[in-house]
């Protein structure tokens, strides 16, 4: 029997909650850390807030991603024509070792520090763009075309095509807790697929240098994705290889425009560069919840009873500012060192795009404040908007002034 008992209603996803979650995470954590609460579309979700418990949901696999298992034969079928249903977010092993397995070799370590030149590169075009102005959004100029540019650049997506890809991903990410804007979505992944479906046909018939290429004709085991695997992954790799990485960079900015003190000592430190990504990622991170887990049989957690079937959401950013686990969570410190934080996840479904928004990021940050020694925000932070939607954190725009 399922202990409802401490189902008092948090206040989440309200446009409160959503300016600042942290509150309503810290309530959750001290008095009810596996807590059921009603999702936007008007199912019920286990929210899980402490950074113990997250560990065991992330590694834990009897908390499963592909929740088609639940459905009957014509259904599953149904949910599997869906161009993200396919990918390796969305599936369990074995399937999951299978689809990591063929994009894994584009994401490893070395492959991506040899992209640090051209990413350089595109940093410091932005920034050209952006020198002689006074002031700018720093979403719109540059934390969002750096991580746009670099992805189609790897996969092979024509540039004049890049704007759409920002639509269609838009669309994406605000619709997961808006019912009301489904019908957008439909439209919108209709547009997404008729464009995978032609760009996917001239790479078979004419190959490129290119990861789209790649994947095609990948085998791994002797063993192609399908076509729909290679939408799903795809779209994947468009999506969480540049929505993570626009809200990393805006957000890192932010943390340190609004810790002046924090800033100062990363100019005169720059060695603490890469600790201080490590403490942005972990104080204001760029996946506020993890995606969707299932149980799969019924799990006790915290003397809450998680049945079988049921919808179970890790809150990444509630358990990177968890007491019990890091000192003093909602100060940021960028000397704190060592990072334990769970921005990238944990597990087998560890982020794949890791060192990419890692290298990334360097990048952005350290060109921008050599670049733009005085950055600071033009307006005062309580005007900032948080989007809306409950996976990512980032904001809408970021004014800054330049000089």
């Amino acid at each position: 029997m399922t202990n409802h008992s401490n189902h008092q209603e948090a206040d989440l996803f309200t446009h409160a909650f959503n300016q600042n979650p942290y509150p309503a995470f810290h309530s959750l954590q001290q008095n009810s850390p596996v807590h059921r609460t009603l999702m936007p579309d008007g199912h019920y979700a286990w929210i899980v807030t402490r950074y113990e418990d997250a560990v065991t949901v992330l590694k834990d696999q009897r908390f499963i991603k592909d929740f088609t298992v639940f459905l009957d034969e014509e259904s599953r079928a149904q949910a599997h024509q869906s161009i993200f249903s396919r990918n390796m977010l969305f599936a369990d092993p074995p399937d999951h070792k299978r689809l990591r397995g063929l994009v894994q070799q584009a994401f490893t370590p070395r492959t991506i520090e040899e992209l640090r030149g051209r990413i350089t590169e595109i940093a410091n075009e932005l920034i050209d763009d952006m020198e002689g102005r006074s002031q700018v959004d720093l979403i719109d100029d540059f934390a969002f075309p750096l991580p746009i540019i670099v992805i189609c650049e790897m996969l092979g997506v024509p540039s004049e095509d890049r704007d759409k890809f920002r639509i269609w991903s838009n669309t994406l990410v605000e619709a997961s807790n808006d019912p009301e804007k489904a019908e957008k979505v439909q439209q919108h992944m209709q547009e997404f697929t008729a464009y995978l479906q032609e760009w996917m046909k001239s790479r078979q018939e004419n190959p490129q240098d290119d990861m789209i290429s790649k994947l095609i004709q990948a085998e791994e085991a002797g063993d192609r994705l399908s076509e729909q695997e290679l939408y799903g992954v795809v779209s994947l790799l468009i999506i969480a290889g540049h929505e993570t990485t626009v809200n990393l960079i805006s957000n890192g900015m932010y943390a340190l425009m609004t810790h002046p003190e924090q800033m100062h000592k990363l100019q005169e430190q720059p060695d603490l560069l890469r600790p201080a990504i490590e403490e942005m990622l972990r104080f204001e991170g760029p996946v506020e919840f993890s995606t969707d887990r299932w149980a799969s049989e019924t799990v006790e957690l915290q003397g809450q009873t998680i049945q079988r079937g049921e919808h179970v959401l890790v809150a990444l950013d509630a358990a990177n500012r968890d007491p019990e686990a890091f000192e003093d969570p909602d100060v940021f410190d960028i000397t704190r060192g060592r990072s334990k934080h769970l921005a990238f996840g944990k597990g087998m479904h560890f982020c794949l795009g890791a060192p990419l928004a890692r290298v990334e990021a360097e990048v952005s940050l350290q060109a921008l404040l050599e670049r733009f020694p005085d950055l600071q925000l033009s307006t005062d932070a309580s005007n900032l908007e948080w989007r809306p939607g409950i996976l990512m954190r980032g904001l809408t725009e970021l004014p800054v002034r330049l000089k």
